[in-house]
């Protein structure tokens, strides 16, 4: 089976220009996960795995590496409706590369990697893609928005992009897989009509159909929570992923009463025997000492899809005066064969090329707090100090941890009262993202056990087979671009037109 930084390597030969590409895919192994519906009763029980994608570009042989994208996601797995669902949290890029940008072949590669049944790592049957457009000058790349020659999308050109592509995904998956596959697309821009959010985006139409609202009345292609019989509420719906607006709204509604108002819970500390996180037990919060445990918390029995997402257009990070998109996409092929070796082991059994969760975290921190990209030498000394902590992890190398690099917030100016109409702005002009406070979480729980399975232990044969590859581009390009480091201003070069005699 082709492994992913294969598949990924393999989409970007087709990418115009002369240039090297290096390529680190960090897949975690899986771990047990109960927060992706924490609020369903009874709790499915999930698996979670951490996606790290880093490119780094190189013009000529003897040029310095330096990273152009990025992309952080999350794949989980739910035997008990055979669903998957890839989450989306950041995609980035540095500015610093070879036009076109390689950032959209990836995301693309990487959705249908997950949605094809060929190359899919995980047995489940109904694959959904999740994901928050909400355009920002910086995610994955600290200080990058300060480099001149980036030029992050606006807020209405960024949720455009993204229906462009996972349109374009859907018509490669429609293509394989042939009439059997079902497919289905939903996107919401809150506080806009259907009407109103097809003229902002301004999409060509495409043999793609897409759906204007959430996916949670449709029964072609099952949801991922079970529903338990008699007791369904919003947190059987609505999956929650970390730094997702949607699940500190829920956690809202979860811990909101008609008489008291907004009651937040209290966490307490297990109770553990002799550090066993399997001996821990839960410890009700206030708001649910009185109730009964196949009961909803708060509201939630009471807000359904429609409503929510009706109350999700009056939230701080959609009414914060940008855009913003909400996107998912379902695709539905059962496996037609026998069983594949997927089938027959756990999933909580690491697969070949996987690392721990902690290589991830440790990677993750070192890229968001140990080096910056505002210019080209420090991307270039960013780069290589990333790079070098993925191998020297790999090697079993104790790696010093990077000093922490301030990060300069990205100066940015509020929206003047002008209505749903929201014209194209320059990326400058992005109003402030929202400052939530972190979403609050039922941590404890009974059924947290150990995993059976070790820990993979990642080395340089994991290394050079599954996490670091390269590949060398040369195809017709868009014209030549020169880069001043200095200024960070680019020049495409053209030919001139040969002028005709008379």
């Amino acid at each position: 089976m082709v492994n992913l930084r294969d598949s990924l390597l393999a989409t970007l030969k087709s990418l115009p220009g002369a240039r090297e590409f290096h390529i680190h895919v960090l897949v975690s192994s899986p771990r047990k996960d109960f927060a992706l519906f924490h609020f369903a009763h009874p709790r499915p029980r999930s698996y979670l795995q951490d996606i790290l994608i880093l490119l780094s570009e190189q013009t000529t042989p003897d040029s310095p590496r330096i990273f152009v994208s990025a992309i952080e996601a999350s794949i989980y797995n739910l035997p008990s409706t055979s669903c998957g669902i890839l989450y989306i949290s950041k995609v980035d890029t540095t500015g610093q590369g070879i036009q076109p940008s390689p950032a959209a072949v990836l995301v693309r590669s990487l959705i249908t990697f997950y949605c094809d049944p060929a190359t899919r790592p995980i047995a489940v049957d109904h694959l959904w893609v999740h994901l928050f457009a909400r355009a920002q000058g910086q995610y994955l790349f600290p200080n990058s928005s300060e480099y001149a020659g980036k030029r992050p999308l606006t807020d209405t050109k960024l949720c455009a992009w993204w229906k462009r592509l996972l349109a374009d995904v859907a018509k490669e998956l429609d293509t394989r897989a042939g009439p059997k596959a079902r497919i289905k697309l939903y996107y919401v821009l809150p506080g806009y009509s259907e009407m109103e959010a097809i003229n902002a985006l301004k999409v060509a139409p495409t043999s793609a159909s897409w759906t204007y609202g959430h996916p949670y009345s449709q029964s072609d292609i099952p949801l991922p929570c079970p529903m338990s019989s008699g007791n369904h509420n919003l947190g059987h719906f609505i999956p929650s992923f970390n730094d997702d607006p949607k699940s500190r709204f829920m956690d809202e509604i979860a811990y909101t009463t008609d008489k008291d108002g907004v009651v937040s819970p209290r966490p307490k500390r297990p109770k553990t025997t002799h550090g066993d996180v399997s001996s821990a037990k839960f410890i009700p919060a206030d708001g649910e000492k009185d109730r009964k445990d196949d009961q909803p918390l708060g509201e939630l029995g009471k807000v359904m899809p429609d409503e929510f997402w009706e109350r999700m257009s009056f939230r701080q990070e959609c009414v914060a005066g940008a855009v913003t998109g909400f996107f998912t996409m379902a695709f539905s092929l059962p496996y037609l064969k026998e069983p594949t070796r997927l089938e027959r082991i756990s999933p909580l059994e690491a697969q070949n090329g996987q690392v721990s969760s902690q290589i991830n975290k440790r990677i993750m921190t070192t890229l968001v707090t140990g080096v910056e990209f505002s210019t080209v030498d420090r991307s270039i000394r960013g780069t290589e100090t990333v790079e070098s902590a993925i191998k020297g992890l790999c090697e079993g190398l104790a790696t010093k941890p990077a000093p922490a690099v301030r990060i300069r917030p990205v100066l940015q100016h509020s929206r003047g009262d002008s209505g749903r109409q929201t014209p194209e702005r320059d990326s400058s002009e992005l109003p402030e993202p929202p400052h939530t406070p972190p979403r609050r979480q039922r941590l404890l729980v009974t059924d947290i056990s150990p995993n059976p399975f070790p820990e993979p232990i990642a080395s340089l044969e994991t290394y050079d087979s599954y996490i670091y590859g390269t590949v060398t581009v040369s195809n017709p390009g868009l014209g030549v671009k020169a880069v001043d480091e200095k200024a960070g201003l680019v020049t495409v070069l053209t030919a001139r037109k040969k002028k005709k005699k008379n």
